[in-house]
């Protein structure tokens, strides 16, 4: 502990377990630390069951009919990532035509525009111009370009552009799904980084107090535990290491669901995401359905996990929820938290302390990554290169 360090990050979650494992490769000196005896923070993987039930203060134990209780890793806050591979058929003329447009862009091309300015041309007019329905507008913002809200289609369409690209690239690289999910439950990817951060020098220590953060001038000079003192020139952390330094924004509602049976209408499927969008149902922000099962690890045999998720607008989020859990029906034991969306009161580079926002209600990894390279952005004041770090992880554990 008593030793000067260039990086400490505190807290393991997936946002801070990534950027560990990113500043460790880039031969920075970290230490990384959490007040809790497991990796994860608020991304964690529950096991066993038991332990699920009590987190969330329902009494009594899990019924026999659930199986054993470590047949379960249930994820507080699953993110799906987007596998990143060929891209699959659509069954719409008008919009395969539009998917073949957004295939064949490039930013860097204009003879690839044909009529459009991507820095000009606002996603709405680029539908119009496809000839495209309202639904399937809805289905495009929402579930391919993952936008939360309807405000993207009034600016530049570029970005739209290249985020269902995305998607369509990642379509069928391992299956018939764009995502990837890791097996045993999310909580799985953060302790993979801090392995990458340790094989590159960083040190790891959990069930670690952290009793004061140290300041000299404005600025983060070290960090104090158990009564000593490890110093550094930059901090990273989640936002409950420093409450004053953040603020509330809104809230989440998420519903845990344990099920015996698929989703109604998915063709049984072991796994699935189910995006409402906010139009459908007199909102504001897309309601999130993340249903997964034993196929990856996470429930005992023949019993699956949906979770639901939305940002609250209103003073009775759980009726907010409800169009969701109708879909799940029925459901035989369901866990619900409302959780605060907090994020950092200033940019953190006059006190070098960076802090990554609290998980939205989206069920995909986007948002994260966007989060992970803004931090990267003021910390090291460039661009971060993921190919570089992704050529990293192959040499040590192969590809994908």
């Amino acid at each position: 502990m008593n030793e000067e360090y260039d990086v400490i990050v505190l807290g393991t979650g997936l946002t801070e377990c990534i950027l560990s494992g990113i500043m460790s490769v880039n031969g920075k000196k970290v230490l990384h630390m959490d007040r809790n005896p497991y990796y994860g923070g608020e991304s964690a993987s529950i096991t066993p069951l038991e332990d699920l039930y009590k987190r969330f203060k329902i009494p009594g134990a899990p019924p026999a009919s659930m199986g054993r209780g470590r047949d379960w890793n249930v994820d507080l806050i699953p993110k799906f990532l987007m596998a990143n591979g060929l891209m699959g058929l659509f069954e719409k003329r008008r919009f395969r035509k539009f998917l073949v447009y957004v295939a064949n862009f490039d930013e860097n091309d204009p003879r690839t525009f044909e009529g459009i300015d991507p820095k000009k041309t606002s996603m709405r007019e680029v539908y119009k111009k496809f000839d495209l329905g309202q639904d399937v507008i809805d289905f495009t913002g929402h579930a391919l370009a993952l936008y939360r809200t309807d405000d993207y289609l009034d600016q530049p369409c570029c970005e739209t552009i290249n985020r269902i690209k995305l998607y369509s690239e990642s379509l069928a690289r391992y299956g018939k799904s764009p995502y990837l999910y890791p097996l045993y439950g999310l909580g799985e990817l953060p302790q993979g980084f801090a392995r990458l951060s340790a094989i590159y020098g960083g040190t790891y220590m959990l069930n670690k107090p952290i009793e004061e953060i140290i300041m000299q001038n404005g600025k983060v000079i070290g960090v104090k535990s158990e009564g000593e003192i490890a110093r550094c020139k930059q901090l990273i952390c989640d936002p409950s290491y420093v409450k004053d330094r953040v603020e509330k924004v809104g809230q989440v509602i998420r519903v845990i669901c344990i099920l015996s049976h698929p989703i109604k209408n998915t063709n049984d499927a072991n796994s699935c995401q189910i995006i409402i969008p906010q139009n459908q149902v007199n909102r504001k922000s897309d309601i999130y359905v993340c249903m997964i099962s034993s196929a990856h690890n996470v429930a005992a045999q023949g019993k699956y996990i949906a979770i639901a998720s939305t940002t609250v607008e209103t003073k009775e989020p759980e009726k907010e929820i409800r169009p969701a859990l109708e879909l799940l029906e029925p459901i035989e034991q369901k866990f619900v938290s409302i959780s605060d969306l907090l994020v950092p009161k200033d940019l953190g580079t006059e006190s070098q302390i960076f802090i990554s926002r609290t998980y939205d209600a989206t069920t995909h990894f986007e948002t994260t990554c966007d989060d992970i390279k803004d931090i990267y952005k003021r910390m090291m004041g460039s661009e971060f290169d993921f190919e570089e770090m992704k050529r990293k992880k192959n040499d040590i554990y192969g590809e994908d």
